[in-house]
């Protein structure tokens, strides 16, 4: 029987494959980038039992070692699928592996290597060296060399610092046919860009923030290792705002309900409470959507002392000029451009103006920072997949294909894992 073929590492794919190896079934497992977790590894907590990334993540790993049913193909991309299910053939591209399995992640050829690049993981905020491992559970457990910014053959210290032969800077890409019974695509996700959404001036101060940075800055892993502190300044905020329905919801941006949204503001409501006591949050919303456990968040918010609700859609975030002017603390998204010039008649950092409905009133009110709830759009698209008017894969494919989890539709890591178990059950009937 040929192999299953999974497109996607992240906790969906992940699921997958250990779910067929452990059936008795061969699986190849292709990710993208060149470390498997998705954005479930970048999470500070994740739904429903606010588990740590490194909770359910590393066991999944653990399983992958252990299970040789499992071919694990990261830096991996598909260019074409073709054939019937059971006779399928699917061509595949793999980067040049640089860092090859005699890496033991000993690190020493980050302490020579002379250059920096944007740290991805962490969303710009910070750098690491162009030789670097994503995090430190990261999986494979070895070093990979980003290629944009290492200046190859010129620089040669991370070979020569390098006591296991474990670099190639020769190394060349390798395409390959792959003969499979059929694919699950789980692909996964991206947070949508809010730098368009006019009024909420996402590029104007490094203290406004999608909720995906936050998640990174709330992580014992992330770049303030598990301290909250404001990126223009480093200090910690003395008031945060959350703004729901970041462009979502919005026929000129997303018109669609992310799903999972408004239980990770009330999550990182109560993570911001309990980190700084004297904080105090505010959560401006249209509707509150959760179900299910998640209702939980909603009662714990609603009872805490220094959080607040406002029913009431934001219209606009000013910017004052000294917080436009303040530096940036690491390396803050270069490609952000932070406007300098003077905003006239405001003082404070930043103002949020929005409706309280509520009372039927206009309010403003200055934060020190402000997160923007952004939704959940589609991931890269793969070849021969047919794509909805959002971008997702609705299941209705050709026969051997099934998508998974976030590549159909917005959910939370319990309704992926599930979707994602139900279409490794598909794909081997």
């Amino acid at each position: 029987m040929r192999s299953i073929l999974i497109i996607g590492g992240g906790i969906s794919g992940v699921t997958a494959a250990v779910e067929l190896a452990e059936a008795g079934r061969e699986v190849i497992l292709v990710e993208q980038s060149p470390f498997l977790g998705g954005n479930v590894v970048k999470m500070h907590n994740y739904f429903p039992k606010l588990c740590p990334p490194a909770c359910g993540m590393e066991i999944n790993f653990r399983r992958i070692r252990n299970n040789p049913r499992i071919r694990v193909l990261t830096g991996t991309t598909v260019q074409h699928i073709s054939g019937p299910k059971g006779a399928m053939e699917v061509e595949v591209v793999t980067a040049p592996q640089r860092v090859n399995d005699y890496c033991t992640a000993c690190g020493d050829c980050t302490e020579v290597c002379p250059v920096e690049r944007p740290d991805n993981f962490n969303y710009g905020m910070g750098t690491t060296k162009a030789v670097y491992l994503s995090q430190p559970f990261a999986f494979p457990q070895k070093y990979t060399i980003d290629a944009e910014y290492c200046t190859g053959t010129a620089c040669s210290k991370c070979v020569e610092a390098c006591q296991y032969g474990a670099i190639d800077l020769q190394a060349t890409t390798v395409q390959e046919t792959l003969l499979v019974h059929a694919v699950i695509t789980a692909t996964g996700w991206k947070h949508y860009d809010p730098s368009g959404i006019g009024g909420l001036n996402y590029s104007l101060s490094p203290d406004i923030v999608t909720n995906v940075e936050f998640e990174r800055m709330l992580s014992v892993t992330g770049p303030g290792e598990g301290k909250l502190l404001r990126p223009s300044d480093g200090k910690p905020p003395a008031s945060v705002a959350f703004v729901q329905c970041a462009g979502s919801r919005d026929r000129n941006h997303l018109p669609y309900c992310s799903a999972v949204c408004c239980s990770a503001s009330l999550k990182h409501a109560l993570n911001v409470v309990e980190l700084l006591p004297e904080t105090n949050v505010t959560i401006f919303y249209i509707d509150l959507r959760v179900s299910g456990r998640n209702e939980d968040f909603l009662g714990r918010v609603e009872q805490a002392d220094r959080i607040s609700l406002v029913k009431g859609k934001v219209a606009v975030i000013e910017v004052s000029a000294e917080s436009r002017g303040r530096g940036v603390v690491g390396t803050r998204l270069e490609k952000r451009e932070y406007d300098t010039a003077a905003a006239a008649g405001n003082d404070s950092d930043l103002m949020v103006v929005a409706e309280d409905i509520t009372s039927g009133k206009k309010i403003k009110k200055a934060f020190d920072m402000v997160v923007l709830a952004t939704g959940i759009v589609p991931a890269d698209g793969v070849p021969a997949m047919q794509t909805n008017a959002f971008g997702f894969y609705p299941a209705e494919q050709q026969e051997g294909i099934f998508p998974a989890a976030c590549a159909k539709r917005p959910m939370d890591v319990s309704a992926s894992v599930k979707d994602a178990t139900a279409a490794a059950l598909q794909a081997m009937k």
